[in-house]
């Protein structure tokens, strides 16, 4: 799974989007729902560090029982620590690839897809390997 660099995110002002103030329900639907319009800042909800973060487009399937497919968009934070588990994007001899972040008993690290049709990718001590930054979001086609 590889990622493609879309935006680095710089916005300055409030990135509004019209929201109704009223909850969708996900089982019964309420016919008869009261809401006012009001309007919500994409940046207060899908940024925490404006000057660290990325959009980056994913392109293949490694990634898929994660909810992250071919073509979704993810939010990268180059200022968060990877932890145990963390969903990075990370660049291993020059090639950028998002995978989950493994170390495991021995201290060895491991990046583990989560597509069992893929394998998972050792971190080799001698190669050139960054990680780039931290997945926070996926925006995921529907």
């Amino acid at each position: 799974m590889k990622v493609t660099l879309l935006a680095r995110l710089y916005a300055s002002s409030p990135l509004l989007v019209p929201s109704p103030d009223v909850a969708v329900p996900a089982g019964f639907p309420s016919p008869a729902q009261d809401y006012r319009a009001t309007s919500i800042d994409l940046n207060d909800i899908l940024i925490r560090d404006r000057a660290a973060t990325y959009i980056l487009r994913v392109t293949g399937s490694s990634m898929v029982d994660a909810g992250i497919a071919d073509g979704d968009e993810i939010i990268v934070d180059r200022s968060l620590e990877p932890a145990e588990g963390s969903i990075v994007v990370a660049a291993i001899d020059g090639e950028f690839t998002i995978k989950r972040f493994h170390t495991d008993r021995a201290g060895r690290g491991w990046l583990l897809p989560e597509n069992p049709a893929y394998p998972p990718i050792p971190i080799p001590q001698e190669s050139d390997f960054l990680i780039f930054g931290v997945v926070t979001r996926c925006l995921h086609h529907v």
